[in-house]
């Protein structure tokens, strides 16, 4: 028997329901915090968005965990939209109780679109926008979708392939990708660091911690093979990377130490 080298070991059978609860969650944005309501979108709506929901603080320890994705952000009290670029490791942090905001996930692609600028200097970075054109923030606050709809009507639907792209790197090398849509893999890697924030690589790496997360219960063996790691052994050392602690311990609850949220 292997250790995952925190306490826990690397052939348990099944994942702990810490891990159903982030199932739950993960699919759209990958918090585990008190309260997440997600919201049903339209067909028009979800060629542009990934996720809506609204999330509500409980003051217990939250995960954030890693996302490629690009987030706007309204928090209901202040009114006041950020944009959230792609997250690269796990944040643990304790809000004040109550605090609530609307989170929009964005699709591969859709962010610099609505931004009108590349999104390569916005990993890890949180920044204030002072409007999106068409988004009334009352409205987004009182119906997100509703508001969402009305605010991209009449936005041109930006080009597939980056989506195209990012499907491809699920189960696949950048070279092959690259391959696949014909183009090279220099063109490739300048259309994803302009497009989502992230090199290729980086993206199919965030990409498989989510999938781990979101797995249902089974070995860690069949797990790391279903995301597309070479090993087990593989897995955990890049779970431990992004999470901050290796599989098992995060499942079991021993996670780092959670941090007061200041925003």
């Amino acid at each position: 028997m292997t250790t995952d080298g925190a306490g826990g070991t690397g052939n348990e059978d099944h994942v702990s329901t810490v891990a159903s609860l982030s199932r739950r969650v993960i699919g759209s944005f990958g918090t585990i915090v008190g309260r997440v309501s997600s919201l049903n979108m339209p067909p028009a709506l979800a060629r542009w968005v990934a996720g809506v929901d609204v999330a509500t603080a409980a003051g217990s320890a939250a995960v954030d965990v890693p996302d490629h994705a690009t987030t706007l952000l309204l928090r209901s009290d202040k009114r006041e939209l950020i944009v959230m670029g792609p997250r690269t490791r796990a944040a643990y942090h304790v809000a004040a109780p109550g605090h609530s905001c609307v989170r929009v996930r964005m699709r591969p692609g859709r962010a610099q679109a609505l931004l009108g600028r590349p999104l390569r200097d916005l990993a890890d970075r949180a920044l204030p926008l002072r409007e999106l054109p068409g988004l009334d923030v009352d409205q987004l606050a009182a119906d997100p979708v509703a508001a969402l709809e009305e605010a991209l009507a009449d936005w041109p639907e930006p080009p597939e392939r980056l989506e195209e792209a990012a499907h491809l790197l699920v189960g696949t090398t950048v070279a092959t990708a690259a391959a696949r849509l014909h183009i090279s893999e220099r063109r490739l890697h300048t259309l994803f660091t302009d497009g989502t924030g992230l090199s290729p690589k980086h993206f199919a790496r965030i990409d498989r911690v989510r999938t781990v997360l979101a797995a249902d219960a089974g070995r860690w063996s069949d797990i790391a093979a279903t995301a597309g790691y070479y090993d087990q052994s593989h897995m955990t050392a890049e779970f431990r990377h992004f999470m901050g602690v290796p599989p098992a311990a995060f499942t079991a609850g021993r996670r780092p130490a959670a941090t007061p949220c200041t925003a």
